[in-house]
């Protein structure tokens, strides 16, 4: 493998890396589409290969809607469901499958192409391999995920914390497809004071937790159960933020302690991201730090939007899709304020 990446190969993997990444967002919003709509738990099996294929005929649609009808979310809340209306949420969750699987094919080719070339050094053979080996890793916890609201009889949807283990997987995954494109530009690193390079973690790792956060909301559907603000059903505080019979466990499955959990990581961020603008003022990163903490904003008052409306689907998943473009732009805050060549990271 030579030392370093060629120009040619790095702007070629460039492209790679931001169909990849587009491909992630798109998974993300049909992810949010799928939970929103109840779709999840459509298809009781896991078949990667046999599964790509839809069932064909009625007599096999009706095979697919009896596993359903064992499922505890069928017999406890969609027992009148009719045959057309399982149509419509096994596809959702088909199109899920299907879609992730095309991200699969998509990235190992390119990484096979790659290496065929020898365009890529030790390292980047290396972080490319982890990258694809996360969308792998996603599948099974995927699968882990739905398990959890099949097999158990007191349960209507997946775990809460399942969930979010999976959504989290995705925005790892592209946020380093975010940070290996950034690496493989031309563009060098800006640089930024101690100060702000902390500020500017800070505000991602604020981020990925308030991300993390709101995946627990969605899957207890909390944010359709209180949709005042600023308060929470009258109170500052939930007077039960904390559940009795949950006791610690209302912080991953109690909906008072998630969603005002949720808020309070909301406002966190939002003043972290003014503090950053006003201390950058004057700086090279001022203009950075000033889109990122207007991201922020917007993404505020859209939250606040989708809360009084209770969550519809289409408000909710323009929310998730700019909760995806502010992470992003925290990742490349990151990037842009560290000071590390750009030709190290190169090699």
């Amino acid at each position: 493998m030579p030392d370093a990446i060629s120009p040619v190969a790095a702007r070629w993997i460039r492209r790679w890396l931001i169909l990849i990444g587009l491909m992630v967002y798109a998974m993300i919003l049909i992810g949010g589409a799928t939970r929103l709509t109840d779709s999840g738990l459509s298809i009781t099996e896991w078949e990667p290969i046999k599964g790509a294929l839809p069932p064909f005929g009625e007599a096999a649609w009706l095979a697919e809607f009896e596993k359903y009808k064992q499922t505890a979310e069928f017999q406890q809340q969609n027992y009148n469901m009719s045959l057309a209306e399982f149509q419509y949420i096994y596809w959702w969750e088909w199109g899920h499958r299907l879609f992730g699987r095309l991200i699969g094919l998509v990235a190992i080719a390119g990484f096979v192409w790659f290496a065929a070339k020898r365009w890529m050094s030790r390292r980047w053979l290396v972080r490319i391999a982890v990258l694809i080996a996360l969308g792998g890793l996603q599948g099974f916890i995927g699968w882990w995920m739905v398990a959890s609201g099949i097999g158990e009889t007191d349960r209507l949807d997946v775990a809460p914390y399942r969930l979010m283990t999976h959504f989290g997987l995705a925005l790892l995954i592209i946020g380093m497809t975010a940070w290996y494109w950034l690496d493989l530009g031309e563009r060098a690193r800006v640089g930024a004071s101690q100060r702000l390079r902390v500020v500017a973690l800070a505000i991602l790792i604020l981020t990925s937790i308030q991300m993390l956060s709101g995946a627990l909301v969605a899957g207890l559907d909390a944010g359709r159960t209180y949709t005042d603000w600023p308060l929470m059903a009258g109170e500052l505080i939930p007077g039960h933020y904390v559940d009795e019979q949950l006791g610690l466990r209302s912080l991953f499955e109690g909906r008072a302690a998630t969603q005002f959990n949720h808020r309070f990581f909301a406002y966190t961020l939002w003043a972290m991201a003014i503090v950053g603008a006003v201390l950058a003022r004057g700086t090279a990163v001022s203009k950075a730090f000033m889109l990122v903490a207007g991201l922020i904003s917007a993404q505020a008052v859209w939250g606040i939007i989708t809360l009084v409306n209770a969550a519809p689907l289409p408000v909710a998943l323009v929310h998730q899709g700019l909760g995806v473009v502010v992470l992003l732009s925290a990742v490349w805050l990151v990037w842009i304020t560290r000071t590390e060549n750009i030709r190290t990271a190169l090699q």
